[in-house]
């Protein structure tokens, strides 16, 4: 597996996996009438805009199987948040990917990256339903920072943040001591 930065000739393979784990991920956590509009086209729209905005500083990373195909993503951005300077916005891993490591490696390319730019924490935003997700950035040393309430499809969801105050301990150069 080989983890890389994003370009814009990855938007395609991005959203894909972002619909398609959406509608695994969040089935039974969303209203399906929610699930079944989400759109490959309007996935392609959101990902170019996250790519195309500066002002955030926004970046992803992908992941690659043995046979060149992109099986996963993770994408981030400055954060204005008083405690945590970075935000993984998004962290997605087509099922056939899961539980390989490449989530902690991605996470971990994600941490570097931040670290190169001088921002030295980050949190996440993972719905508080989706327990898979909330175990895995627990185990990863993330600590419960605080809660907001999302909307999906007119059905408020309750979603949770995990943040790290020093990133280095993502980093696999640094886990690996």
């Amino acid at each position: 597996m080989k983890i890389r930065k994003g370009n814009i000739d990855d938007i395609k393979a991005i959203s894909k996996i972002y619909i398609d784990t959406w509608k695994t991920t969040y089935n039974g956590l969303v209203p399906d009438n929610f699930l079944n509009e989400l759109s490959y086209e309007e996935a392609e729209n959101k990902w170019m805009n996250f790519f195309s905005d500066q002002l955030d500083q926004s970046f992803i990373y992908v992941a690659i199987n043995d046979f060149g195909e992109i099986i996963g993503f993770a994408a981030a951005r400055g954060s204005s948040d008083q405690e945590f300077k970075g935000e993984l916005y998004a962290l997605y891993l087509l099922p056939k990917a899961q539980g390989l490591g490449a989530g902690r490696r991605l996470i971990s390319a994600i941490a570097e990256h931040f670290m190169e730019e001088g921002i030295s924490s980050m949190m996440v935003w993972v719905m508080k339903n989706n327990k898979s997700g909330c175990g895995f950035y627990k185990r990863l040393g993330g600590e419960y920072y605080t809660h907001r309430e999302s909307e999906f499809g007119g059905f408020l969801v309750e979603d949770e943040a995990y943040g790290w105050k020093d990133i280095s301990v993502l980093s696999i150069s640094n886990r690996d001591k």
